[in-house]
């Protein structure tokens, strides 16, 4: 076997772990059933392929508040604190949907992403120090802050990004990860209720829910992508693409496609229709597997010969519903990966997150490979 065969093989290795022991109803089921394109077990409907998956988006009509489903659950958390908003950006359709993007737009567009670069990279630089020193740096730990100031800056608030961090993962772990296939864990609706309230209070939104569910998708997606993309770039041996700037890029793409940071979207279905050949009734429960319909099980990351966009970006979703904050995770990433290039980090210690609502490290702690000049 090839160095590079070798090295992709470690780096799927280590990746399979995430789901294997945060996860591992959910993997069995979702291996199970990849075989065909589209599976329906009694009135839950498996989507596996990336056109099947791209046509429930734009062409399915969805019930987006209906239980078991991202924006359900939000509605769920929110309500269970007592808070009765209309809509949460996942829940809504229409005007009231063009108008929670309209107020996101400032912050994620182009030149927003540009001035919350500017309060990251400071950050990035000074936590990444140890690295020279020969020191190690918790990337899950890092990622943590990164995304509570990140959040903290573009929702206004002077919270702190750790504990802001912590509120909106916890949050997800008792609502979002309640909704997935598997047991579900008593006490979740009164965990559910006590983390909205503790991140609301944090972000000083009075009623606004949007802001709390913007902290939640920001952290989780953060904290779930970027350790494993850098994992796979440290045990696949990827840090030349990763200097390279023509090129880097690209393995944003193809890390974010192979780590597929929400691996699944649980949808519900507002009408009959078919999808790839599958009658389809209203209210089947639609389990979209975003990590099959992207092949991040079947093909690794390569810069120089990456997938399609139209099928690397379903990671971010389709439609008018397609993630607004694409961007900035792209952005963000690229930024981390530039910073780590230059030390070349190997992974030294790995932790899976077993209570997570998406699959995540605990502890994902790196060390620099290039010799400290003494």
């Amino acid at each position: 076997m090839t160095a590079a065969r070798s090295g992709l093989a470690r780096a799927r290795r280590r990746d399979r772990r995430v789901y294997l022991r945060s996860h591992p109803f959910l993997f069995a089921l979702l291996a199970a059933t990849r075989g065909r394109a589209v599976r329906r077990i009694g009135r839950t409907v498996l989507v596996h392929d990336a056109d099947a998956y791209r046509q429930v988006l734009t062409g399915l009509p969805l019930d987006r508040t209906a239980a078991g489903t991202t924006g359900g659950a939000a509605r769920s958390a929110l309500r269970a604190a007592g808070h009765h908003d209309a809509g949460v950006l996942f829940d809504q359709e229409g005007a009231g949907h063009r108008a929670g993007r309209r107020a996101l737009a400032q912050g994620l567009g182009a030149a927003g992403v540009e001035e919350l670069r500017g309060v990251w990279r400071p950050l990035l630089a000074g936590r990444l120090e140890p690295l020279a020193e020969g020191g190690e740096v918790d990337l899950v730990a890092l990622a943590g802050e990164l995304s509570g100031t990140v959040v903290c800056a573009l929702l206004g608030s002077d919270a702190s990004p750790a504990a802001v961090a912590a509120a909106a993962a916890d949050l997800a772990a008792a609502s979002v990860r309640g909704e997935l296939p598997g047991p579900r864990r008593p006490g979740a609706h009164a965990a559910s209720a006590r983390a909205t309230q503790r991140l609301r209070q944090l972000l000083g939104e009075g009623d606004d829910a949007l802001a709390a569910m913007v902290a939640v998708a920001a952290v989780n997606t953060t904290v779930a992508a970027l350790p494993r993309a850098v994992a796979w770039c440290a045990d696949a041996g990827l840090w030349d693409q990763a200097a390279d700037e023509r090129l880097r890029l690209p393995l944003v793409d193809e890390l974010l496609r192979v780590t597929a940071p929400s691996p699944l979207l649980p949808r519900v279905a507002a009408a009959d229709g078919v999808v790839a050949g599958c009658p389809v009734r209203s209210g089947d429960r639609l389990l979209l597997v975003a990590r099959h319909a992207v092949d991040a099980h079947g093909s690794g990351p390569d810069a120089e010969r990456p997938a399609a966009p139209d099928l690397a970006h379903l990671v971010f979703g389709a439609g008018p519903h397609t993630c607004p904050g694409a961007r900035l995770a792209r952005l963000q990433l690229a930024d981390v990966l530039a910073a780590l290039s230059a030390h070349r980090p190997v992974v030294v210690s790995a932790v899976v997150d077993r209570g997570a609502a998406l699959p995540s490290w605990r502890k994902l702690v790196v060390r620099s490979s290039v010799e400290v000049a003494r």
